[in-house]
């Protein structure tokens, strides 16, 4: 039963990637201002959304392993899992984000990249993210998960200042669509494409999260029994 519903899940995120392809290509008309190259909207933002969203789950997870690391290991063994497998799918649409945002400027500002606010705290937080993965990936020792998950917390809190930058500061990103200046906001012609899509963006990511969680989990437990192991053979 289990298996049919993983399976079940995994066709009905197929289905919403190419009903939101669908969508972004086909039904949504041109934007007035940048014509056809606006589409990308529609996979800049929700793998940004997406972005925030799982590095929000490694954020809770290293709080929660922290607080747990000694009355429940058991607890905090699980919440390292969640923060390790939203570091890790975080960086993917972060860095899908960081990819799909040039290719739009380059067409739109005739350049690929420049050091504003909205651009340079993004690089900033994904550098951050990739740092947490490379520190679990290469060291070693007891302490490898505390000092991973301040590093989690602390590249969360970089989260907020993305977000707020260009509200913050005059930068050379667009404006906010959502929530910004009077007149700001999409079409209705629009709207549901780009709804569509966050749909089938966060789908696909709660698929790949679950996956990589189930993955953390069985690591930990051949490490547990790997260490039980040694320990009884030195007994």
């Amino acid at each position: 039963m289990k298996k049919i519903a993983i399976s079940g899940y995994v066709v009905a995120v197929i289905a919403l990637m190419i009903w939101g392809f669908y969508q972004a290509i086909y039904v949504a008309p041109d934007d007035a201002m940048q014509g056809t190259i606006f589409r990308i909207f529609y996979y800049h933002v929700p793998s940004f959304s997406a972005a925030f969203t799982f590095f929000a789950i490694s954020f809770l997870g290293s709080i929660s392993f922290l607080s747990f690391r000694r009355s429940h290991p058991e607890w905090a063994q699980m919440a390292d899992a969640w923060a390790v497998a939203g570091a890790e799918v975080g960086v993917v649409f972060c860095t899908v984000g960081l990819v799909t945002g040039p290719i739009w400027a380059r067409r739109a500002w005739g350049i690929w990249w420049t050091w504003d606010a909205r651009l340079t705290t993004t690089t900033v937080l994904w550098l951050i993210y990739v740092s947490y993965l490379l520190l679990r990936r290469f060291a070693a020792g007891p302490q490898v998960q505390t000092l991973a998950a301040v590093l989690g917390i602390f590249g969360a809190l970089d989260t907020p200042i993305v977000y707020m930058s260009n509200r913050w500061w005059r930068t050379q990103h667009p404006a906010p669509v959502f929530g910004g200046a009077d007149g700001a906001g999409m079409d209705k012609s629009m709207v549901g494409a780009f709804l569509w899509n966050l749909l089938a963006w966060f789908a696909w990511g709660v698929l790949v999260l679950a996956l990589r969680y189930a993955v953390e989990r069985k690591r930990q437990k051949n490490a547990e029994y790997e260490a039980l192991v040694a320990l009884e053979g030195r007994a």
